[in-house]
């Protein structure tokens, strides 16, 4: 169901009763006549969108409903349009009259909903029970940038690292929690940070290297010696042989598709990715 709505007398005292015992209800009284009241729906639209979870975006037309729209002024004293009122468990618990910048409703929101780190985490966890990884490591991060001492944003954080081999960054993480804080949640990250570190420099790994510093020019064994360091989550390492392999031959076996997997494994914005994509269009133009 939509968390944007448009109000009218069969539905109001449901959305402004029932659904303000749920969620932050923004009853907007507005006009499709004016360019003040549509540049503030946009903006609302947005935010509905941003706290899908947590607000529902109420839209009074006053001209397609007058007496309801004459009802409820009366209530809250409205004066102009647009203006917004916030509702929540059926009260009005904020007023904002004209146009207001986005930063205006932000700021009103923030007095009644979860802070913004909160709200991020909890897209992260959502995004991982989706299995959506880099969703949930970019919410992640954006909840520890505001709030790097929160030790389950950055256990969180942490979990997510491991789960997209990044696990030097999640050891990091978990070495900054204080022993007050250390629960059962923290013993099961440090647990699989810990195997994961195992994990990176296995005897497989190890025998392979010995095997390519043998014969430095076999390329196929060089592929091989990448697909362990990536699986091992040494993706840095895995790109850095494959593009040696490229250098030599760009065609080699899967070398090419291989690496740009590799790449686009790895989380929006990552900088390793940018690094290596430049790398390989240095070869290829």
């Amino acid at each position: 169901m939509s968390n944007i709505v448009s109000i009218n007398a069969q539905n109001f005292q449901q959305v402004l009763g029932e659904t303000s015992q749920q969620k932050l209800v923004l009853l907007n009284f507005y006009s499709a006549q004016s360019p003040e009241c549509i540049n503030q729906a946009a903006i609302l639209d947005k935010l509905a969108a941003e706290y899908n979870d947590y607000i529902v975006v109420a839209n009074l037309d006053c001209d397609a409903e007058q007496a309801l729209a004459s009802q409820l002024a009366q209530q809250v004293g409205l004066q102009t349009l647009p203006t917004l009122v916030l509702l929540k468990d059926s009260a009005p618990v904020d007023v904002l009259s004209g146009a207001q910048a986005e930063a205006k409703i932000r700021e009103a929101l923030a007095k009644h909903l979860p802070a913004q780190q909160d709200l991020l985490l909890e897209q992260a966890k959502q995004a991982l029970l989706k299995s959506d990884l880099n969703a949930a490591f970019n919410y992640a991060k954006q909840a520890y940038e505001i709030d790097n001492s929160n030790a389950r944003i950055k256990l969180v954080l942490a979990d997510i690292c491991i789960q997209i081999h990044k696990v030097d960054e999640a050891q990091a993480l978990i070495n900054t929690i204080d022993v007050q804080e250390q629960d059962a949640y923290f013993n099961n990250i440090k647990a699989k940070c810990e195997a994961a570190l195992e994990a990176k420099d296995s005897p497989e790994i190890k025998e392979k290297q010995q095997q390519v510093e043998k014969y430095p020019n076999n390329l196929e064994l060089k592929e091989e010696l990448s697909i362990l360091l990536n699986e091992a989550g040494r993706k840095e390492e895995a790109l850095d042989v494959l593009f040696t392999v490229l250098q030599k031959d760009l065609n080699f076996n899967e070398a090419k598709p291989s690496f740009l997997a590799i790449i686009a494994s790895l989380p929006d914005g990552d900088a390793l990715a940018a690094k290596y994509r430049r790398k390989l269009y240095s070869i290829l133009y």
